[in-house]
């Protein structure tokens, strides 16, 4: 029957540019004596019939098919109806895998059609994303006493809560360019290619998303001339620099809002004749206000006040100066939280100070079906965002990694592999941990923390059988996220072996002097690996289940790359089947048709075609 993912039953492959002629082959069984196949197709509540005329028989399946062209962009679906000679009709629709399946009011394929003029920069294809906590990576140069809070020494643990019970993100560890900058040549080991920074601009915090002045650098960071330093120097090795961008909400303690009084501004809270009064949500002026998530010290923004418009989009502002420092992209917080039209701006100004910049919403779905305050997001059909932080990969990652289930794994990839995209796709960060998720190593360890409080989990620490198990799983995890489509993004430290769980124990200082080297070698291998085969990982996608192991193939121009990974706590056999000889790319061992492997618990194994 009809697969979604087939390249033979849908052409093209995935998402589709509005006009781009589509071909649907629908294959049937000899069991039923067909008279007619036709094809739905629906966008909303407007659907179009569109029959399909038969094509052939293989003496097991009769195939139909039609060609047709979609001119709008829009999030499609379609499903198939046929019709025996006899007059029964088999409805036909998508499968839990996405297979088709016979029943009634049964699920619809989707069909992602984006716009004509929807152009993705290949700045940070290819590569591979760093991403750094920017007071928690490294430091040089004098220590700098906060505004508010304290320092504290390198080693230290961080501060889960006060004494009064509270939690004010208010303990630094004093990292900035100057240290970022005396390690590019680590990074440079490790094939990054772009440096992902928290927030820089000047905030109370020591995550820097409750912004207090937007075109300011903190402080603690260094200077602006510090900031050019590093975007040089790191530009001198091929690596870019991206920034996050968060424009939904401002600190509370901060130029605009100046809750506390430390700005020499008039601020929102301070005066409701305040120039950035209307910059806000007062319910009840002035301790009464619309804030992210409940959470005080980060009023939320009006997107709509023409000063904030001007502040974000307007000459030298906030766009216009960081973007023209050189950087090659941002990281938009939130960006669900953000109305269309604003972000439609944001692009128009991003694009303009650099038509090359990349633009990555934080989007934590299925960004191609993304609803946020009643409205379907436009992000991969009208083209707002170049790419998003890939989370559904992760979750698939770390689930098969922890449970296995090649299936499942290959049907979720392979999902939003055809809804998005492919440039998009492309230009998406493949993540297994940030610094809003528990540390990977945390995650891939199974230990149970759920009664823990925590003050507990804090000085709770992953080791012994644990550990190793981890380590093997994370190795598997790496590699999947360094294979498939995407550009791989490392939270800092976890190619070390750094641990931590929820915020904020994710966030501890880099753990100079004490990496793991086990791990540290084999992101290094990810890196050469990917900097080698950049092309073919460009390219095509396959996945499926061989017993128990995963094999997950990229193509490109008539050469391959075949990925096998056993997720089992047993040694599992792989038989190759392949006309074609292969090589593995690790050790060079060449495998026939009729040759078996042994892939080791928590192995992998990572083939390429054999020299003629």
């Amino acid at each position: 029957m009809f697969k979604f993912n087939s390249r033979v039953h849908k052409t093209p492959f995935g998402a589709v540019k509005a006009g781009e002629k589509i071909k649907m082959v629908f294959p049937v069984t000899h069991s039923i004596w067909v008279g007619g196949v036709n094809l739905f197709v629906r966008k909303e509540e407007e659907e179009r019939k569109i029959p399909l005329i038969f094509c052939g028989d293989d003496g097991n399946l009769t195939y139909f098919q039609c060609e047709f062209t979609l001119e709008d962009w829009g999030i499609y679906h379609y499903r198939f109806e046929v019709y025996e000679v006899s007059g029964g009709v088999y409805y036909v629709g998508a499968g839990e895998n996405g297979d088709a399946i016979q029943g009634e009011n049964l699920p619809e394929w989707q069909l992602t059609v984006y716009a004509k003029d929807y152009v993705v920069p290949k700045t940070i294809q290819g590569g591979v994303i760093y991403h750094i906590f920017a007071d928690r990576f490294a430091k040089e140069g004098e220590d700098i006493k906060p505004r508010f809070g304290y320092l504290k020494k390198w080693d230290e643990k961080v501060t889960v809560r006060e004494a009064d019970g509270s939690y004010k993100a208010n303990d630094f560890y004093g990292g900035n360019f100057r240290g970022i900058a005396s390690k590019l040549d680590y990074l440079e080991s490790l094939g990054v290619t772009e440096i992902y920074l928290s927030p820089i601009f000047e905030a109370s915090s020591n995550h820097r998303y409750d912004t207090g002045d937007y075109l300011k650098i903190d402080p603690l960071l260094g200077t602006e001339e510090d900031f050019r330093d590093l975007i040089r120097k790191a530009g001198e090795k091929g690596i870019g620099i991206i920034l996050d961008g968060v424009f939904n909400h401002s600190g509370a303690d901060s130029l605009y809002f100046n809750q506390l009084g430390h700005y020499n501004s008039v601020g929102a809270f301070q005066s409701e004749t305040s120039p950035y009064h209307d910059w806000y949500y007062f319910s009840s002026f002035p301790n009464e206000y619309h804030c992210w998530w409940g959470c005080k010290v980060v009023p939320t923004l009006n997107k709509s006040a023409a000063g904030y418009r001007e502040l974000i989009f307007g000459k030298g502002g906030v766009i216009d100066k960081w973007t023209h420092f050189g950087i090659h992209g941002w990281r938009l917080d939130v960006v669900d939280e953000l109305p269309t039209d604003f972000v439609d701006e944001l692009r128009s100004s991003i694009k303009k100070a650099n038509e090359n910049a990349v633009i990555i919403g934080e989007v934590w779905e299925d960004a191609s079906v993304k609803f946020s305050y009643g409205t379907l997001r436009p992000y991969l059909t009208k083209g707002e965002l170049d790419g998003v932080m890939n989370y559904p990969f992760k979750e698939a990652i770390l689930s098969f990694c922890m449970v296995g289930g090649a299936k499942a794994f290959g049907t979720k990839v392979m999902r939003i592999y055809e809804n998005y995209p492919l440039d998009a796709l492309n230009s998406s960060m493949t993540l297994i941990g940030s610094h809003d998720t528990v540390r990977v190593l945390n995650a891939l360890s199974g230990v149970d923390v759920r009664s823990t409080s925590k003050e507990q989990r804090l000085h709770i620490e992953i080791y012994g059988d644990a550990l190793s198990l981890a380590k093997k799983r994370l190795k598997i995890a790496s590699l999947l996220q360094f294979t498939l489509p995407g550009v791989p993004s490392v939270y800092y430290g976890d190619e070390v072996g750094l641990q931590g769980f929820e915020d904020p124990m994710n966030r501890a200082p880099f753990p100079w002097g004490k990496e793991d080297e086990e791990l540290l070698d084999h992101y290094r291998f990810l890196g050469a690996f990917r900097k080698k085969y950049r092309e073919i990982l460009l390219g095509g996608m396959n996945v499926w289940e061989q017993g128990e192991l995963l094999v997950l193939h990229r193509f490109k121009d008539g050469k391959s790359l075949y990925v096998v990974v056993n997720p089992t706590f047993e040694d599992r056999i792989l038989a190759y089947r392949k006309s074609r000889a292969a090589r593995s790319v690790v050790n060079g061992k060449v495998f026939k048709t009729g040759d078996t492997a042994v892939i080791p618990a928590f192995g992998y194994l990572i083939l390429e075609p054999a020299e003629a």
